[in-house]
């Protein structure tokens, strides 16, 4: 997991799945690269807006953005195939 993707994962606190989805990056390289972001939904009203704006109104987390592709409480291998498949068309393009 060594490619150029930005990956946004939007939380909050107490949330169970978010916390599941953070162990499970805990194990992968994912989690200790820099392009990995942490946002509270409950501290940054602007998130929670864009949580909502994909999530059919709801605050629906973890909702996580991989070069800039949204997906809805994504499965741990959902959330790295979409690193996997980003990474792969940012170096087919010449970025990475």
């Amino acid at each position: 997991m060594s490619g150029t993707s930005q990956v946004v994962l939007y939380w909050r606190p107490l949330c169970t799945y978010c916390m599941k989805l953070r162990l499970g990056l805990l194990f992968t390289g994912l989690r200790h690269s820099r392009r990995f972001t942490r946002v509270n939904i409950w501290k940054d009203s602007e998130a929670a807006a864009f949580v909502r704006s994909v999530a059919d109104g709801n605050e629906t987390v973890p909702t996580v953005t991989v070069a800039g592709r949204a997906m809805v409480n994504p499965s741990l291998g959902e959330l790295l195939a979409a690193v996997r498949e980003s990474d792969a068309d940012a170096r087919a393009a010449g970025g990475g």
